[in-house]
């Protein structure tokens, strides 16, 4: 984790590339000159959110703080050890390039309120965010691959053009979100309630939602393929496209449509499906043989040639 002479080092090189004093930033940011000056001497260091406004004021993106290039420079920022402690030599060692790569910034957004925030272009994470409160935040563009979202309320957030693969979303409450063409490859689902939210042209190959609710949310164009639900209710909701190698099991269906679907290969383990609506469908013999089997109204549905 980088310390917070680092951070220091990298908000001070930006002020002194703008021309800005210390008081002129800390005016941009309504605080006090003194917590500036702590901030680049290495004593403390800022929250995430007024990191990200340092960011937009100093013309850099987040992942400054993390790998120290200047917006529209190739330069790097050397990094330096930690504070001196008492009895310590004032030289401070060379660090080789290797130790720069090794060191990531390790953001804790755990149990925080974030509001407005916008993270867009964020990457390399690899960190949990547990038990947040996100609202009306930005991740547009990110790279959120391998996190781990566990006990998060996260509403009218933007994820959109977003990489979440191989992620984990556990316990969350996820309303009125936009996931516009996001890649959710391999992503697990379980326990959380989704509602609301816009999936428009996402890719939810191999993705598993679980022991939750899939309610009011939009779908169009997108990519099902190896999908599982399982013990999920899934409550106003219309698929489209292709579902290929899909599995719906044991799932609870209310006012669930799929409209000019193809299914192939689709598995329903499901005594009773007539609550699910079929309009100007195909599937292949074995998905309607299971469709039959649960009851399913066929009479939307035509069936592929062998």
């Amino acid at each position: 984790m980088l310390s917070t002479k680092i951070i220091g080092n990298r908000i001070t090189e930006a002020r002194k590339k703008m021309n800005v004093s210390q008081a002129q930033l800390s005016e941009r940011l309504f605080i006090s000159s003194q917590a500036v000056g702590k901030w680049e001497r290495g004593e403390s260091m800022p929250d995430i959110i007024t990191l990200n406004r340092l960011a937009e004021i100093l013309g850099v993106d987040l992942n400054y703080f993390s790998n120290g290039s200047l917006s529209g420079t190739s330069e790097t920022i050397p990094m330096e050890s930690s504070p001196e402690q008492p009895g310590e030599s004032s030289v401070e060692p060379q660090v080789t390039s290797t130790d720069k790569v090794s060191k990531k910034m390790n953001w804790d957004m755990s149990r925080g309120n974030w509001v407005d925030a916008d993270f867009s272009g964020l990457k390399d994470l690899n960190e949990k965010f547990s038990s947040s409160n996100m609202q009306r935040c930005k991740f547009i563009g990110s790279d959120l691959s391998g996190i781990l979202l566990s006990g998060n309320n996260i509403a009218d957030c933007d994820f959109s053009d977003s990489a979440i693969n191989n992620s984990r979303i556990r316990r969350s409450n996820l309303e009125k979100n936009r996931f516009n063409d996001c890649s959710l490859v391999e992503t697990e689902f379980s326990g959380s309630n989704i509602s609301g939210c816009d999936f428009t042209n996402s890719d939810f190959t191999g993705a598993t939602i679980k022991a939750g609710g899939f309610e009011k949310n939009t779908v169009a164009n997108t990519k099902w393929n190896r999908t599982t639900f399982a013990e999920s209710y899934i409550v106003d909701t219309v698929f489209e496209g292709t579902l290929e190698d899909c599995y719906f099991e044991n799932c609870t269906f209310k006012r669930a449509t799929f409209e000019n679907a193809t299914l192939i290969n689709t598995f329903f383990k499901n005594n009773n499906l007539k609550r699910v609506k079929f309009v100007n469908c195909k599937a292949d013999r074995i998905t309607y043989e299971f469709l039959k089997h649960g009851k399913a109204d066929l009479s939307g549905i035509e069936l592929l040639a062998d």
